[in-house]
C-alpha cells in the first residue's frame, strides 16, 4: 500500500481549529502507519474569507504539534515556498488548471452556463422556503444552447457554470465510517463549478486537485458528506476514478453541540498560548472520536500511528472534554 497518499486542505480563514487539527491527526496517522504520503494543501478559492498571515499560522500549528507533511506548502527563511512535484499547492495559483476541467465539462455536456441575477436565486430560495420546499437551483439556464450561451458570454454577460446533475439518479458510494450511502440527484443542486469571479467553488477544485495530486483517501468532516454524492459524480464525468471517503465525526462540547468560538477556546493557537503540552493535545485529541483496540489512553505520536485504523473511528459526534484533556495532558 505504499502509493497511498492523504491530504490536510485547509481554508486561510484564520487561526487552525482544534476540530481542523484532529482532521490532520487522522489524515497524518493512516498516511504513516501505511507507509504513505501527507501533503498540505491551501484551498483559498473564497477569496472574501481571506485572512493575511493564516497559512503560515496554520504550518506553525500543525509544526508545533509535530505533524509533519512530506508535500506541499512550507515555511522556509521565513518565507513561504512548497516541496513536491503536484503543484502549486495553493488553489488560487491553479486557475488555468480548473479552466480547463470546467470547459471540458461544458463542451461534453455535463455543465452548463448559468446567467441568473443574484436577485432572481435569492427570489427562488424565498419562494421555496416559504412552500416549504428544499431550497435549490430549478434549472432555468439548463436548456440554453450551448451556441448561444457562448454568445452570451461573449458578449460580456455575467455568468455561473452548474454541474448538469442526471435526473432521478441513485448515486451510491462507500465511506469507511458509515458504510454504504445512496443519495439521489433529485435531492441535489445543480450545484455552482465555476464563480462569476473564474475563481471554482470547493466543488470543482477539490476533485480536480485530488485526483491530479494521486490522493487515495479523503479524509475530512461530516460536514461534507451530504456533498460527497456531488463529488462522486464529478469523477464519473472527467473519467477518474474516485478516492476512498471517510467522513469523521464532528467534534462536540460537553452540550453536544458543535465546538464553536462562543463557548471558549478553540482554536490550536489558545491551547498553546495557555500551555497545553504539544503531546497531550494531539494524544487527547485521537481520542476524540476513535479508539485503540486496547483501550490505552496514553500514547505518544508513534504509538497512535502504530494503533490507528479509520474502522474504529464512531458514527456519533467525539465530545471534546476538557477536564479529560487536563488529565492526559
Amino acid at each position: 500500500m505504499s502509493d497511498i497518499k492523504l491530504r490536510f486542505a485547509p481554508s486561510p480563514t484564520g487561526y487552525l481549529h482544534i476540530g481542523g487539527l484532529r482532521t490532520a491527526l487522522y489524515n497524518y496517522l493512516f498516511a504513516k502507519k501505511n507507509g504513505g504520503k501527507f501533503v498540505l494543501r491551501i484551498e483559498d478559492t473564497d477569496r472574501t474569507r481571506y485572512v493575511e498571515g493564516a497559512i503560515e499560522n496554520l504550518i506553525e500549528s500543525l509544526e508545533w504539534a509535530g505533524i509533519s507533511h512530506d508535500e506541499g506548502v512550507v515555511v522556509k527563511d521565513g518565507k513561504l515556498t512548497e516541496v513536491g512535484d503536484c503543484g502549486p499547492y495553493i488553489q488560487s495559483e491553479r486557475l488555468d488548471i480548473y479552466k480547463k476541467y470546467v470547459d471540458q465539462l461544458i463542451e461534453e455536456g455535463h455543465a452548463y452556463y448559468c446567467f441568473c441575477s443574484k436577485e432572481r436565486l435569492d427570489n427562488l430560495r424565498e419562494e421555496q422556503r416559504i412552500k416549504g420546499k428544499v431550497p435549490k437551483y430549478d434549472g432555468l439556464c439548463r436548456g440554453i444552447p450551448l451556441e448561444e450561451a457562448k454568445k452570451r458570454v461573449a458578449a460580456g454577460e455575467d455568468y455561473v457554470v452548474r454541474l448538469k446533475l442526471p435526473k432521478n439518479k441513485d448515486i451510491t458510494f462507500n465511506d469507511a465510517v458509515r458504510g454504504k450511502v445512496t443519495i439521489n440527484t433529485d435531492e441535489i443542486d445543480d450545484q455552482v463549478l465555476m464563480k462569476s469571479d473564474g475563481f471554482p467553488t470547493y466543488h470543482m477544485a477539490v476533485i480536480v486537485d485530488d485526483h491530479l495530486m494521486g490522493i487515495t483517501h479523503i479524509v475530512r468532516g461530516e460536514e461534507w458528506l451530504p456533498s460527497t454524492p456531488k463529488h462522486v459524480y464529478l469523477y464519473e464525468c472527467l473519467g477518474w476514478e474516485a478516492p476512498e471517503f471517510v467522513h469523521l465525526p464532528t467534534v462536540l462540547n460537553k452540550d453536544r453541540k458543535k465546538l464553536s468560538k462562543r463557548q471558549g477556546d478553540v482554536s490550536v493557537e489558545d491551547f498553546k498560548k495557555r500551555g497545553y503540552l504539544p503531546e497531550g493535545i494531539v494524544n487527547y485529541l485521537a481520542l476524540v472520536g476513535w479508539s485503540p483496540e486496547d483501550g490505552e489512553e496514553i500514547m505518544s505520536l508513534d504509538e497512535l500511528v502504530e494503533k490507528f485504523s479509520f474502522d474504529r473511528v464512531g458514527k456519533s459526534g467525539g465530545i471534546f472534554d476538557t477536564d479529560k484533556l487536563n488529565w492526559v495532558n
